[in-house]
């Protein structure tokens, strides 16, 4: 014990204890200003690309800034940086052949900040998933299902993937698809979409709802009736029109056909025989 002391008070010299403060010092201080000088490049980049993007810089540069720290205080403990770097240079060589995919997933991610296709809490679908946006960081986006699941997507396959961003513009269109029978008034029938969409206070009266003639199928005429709505109200409308069309379509006495199927029995004619049996 007395022998390690000993040797304890031979190494630590005034010199080194006080390049040790001084190291401690540039460090303590260092972290405190690059928490700063991070913060404040989140707060000028937030009103330029957005918050999640702000956030994304104040994290590359805290990251740079400390890195910058830490050799210094390095250097004021007296090791060899060149020495360092040589180890560094090949620890990051054998670490770049080590995750190639991650380097791929953070150039990714610097394009989607610049690109900037979706912000956090626009509603997307990347490859089949659908999902509000919950996190976008260098390496993966992260979705939040509509049932409540985190789906986590590699920033590569965001970019090599085609997405659709539901929300990016203020408004959107709902399509609803209607059958009536042959035998129906398309002119009122139309009046009748027109009066359900003009009574619903979802419905935006500009962009006006369309009304399309869609075509002949197969046990009915096909109709379509678009209307335009805010997108925070999309699921509201898109539930509440179909409901009212369905109660307008009754109330008018509109029928809405289901397929029918006619057996014939070896004539054209002739129709199939259906006989009564009573036990």
């Amino acid at each position: 014990m007395t022998q390690a002391f000993s040797w304890l008070s031979d190494y630590i010299t005034p010199e080194r204890a006080a390049s040790l403060l001084r190291a401690a010092v540039i460090l303590a201080v260092g972290i405190v200003i690059a928490k700063l000088i991070a913060s404040s490049l989140e707060k000028i980049s937030k009103r330029r690309i957005g918050s999640q993007q702000a956030v994304t810089v104040r994290k590359i540069s805290f990251y740079l800034l400390l890195t910058l720290i830490i050799i210094t205080s390095l250097r004021e403990l007296g090791f060899n940086l060149s020495v360092l770097l040589g180890a560094a240079g090949i620890l990051t060589v054998a670490v770049g052949f080590a995750s190639q995919t991650s380097a791929s997933n953070i150039i990714s991610g610097l394009f989607l900040l610049v690109d900037q296709p979706f912000q956090v809490g626009d509603v997307i679908e990347v490859g089949g998933t659908t999902g509000i946006v919950n996190d976008i960081e260098l390496i993966s986006v992260k979705l939040r299902t509509f049932q409540n699941a985190l789906v986590r997507i590699p920033n590569e396959e965001v970019i090599k993937s085609q997405v659709t961003n539901y929300t990016h513009f203020p408004i959107r269109r709902i399509d609803v698809e209607v059958g009536v029978a042959y035998k129906e008034d398309i002119s009122k029938v139309r009046k009748v979409l027109l009066e359900v969409a003009d009574r619903n206070p979802l419905c935006l009266e500009e962009p006006a709802p369309l009304f399309i003639y869609k075509g002949y199928g197969s046990s009915s005429i096909d109709l379509l009736l678009g209307v335009w709505v805010k997108k925070e109200n999309f699921l509201l409308l898109m539930n509440s029109i179909k409901e009212e069309i369905k109660a307008a379509f009754d109330k008018s006495g509109i029928e809405i056909p289901f397929p029918h199927i006619s057996v014939y029995t070896g004539s054209v004619t002739d129709p199939f025989p259906v006989r009564v049996v009573n036990e």
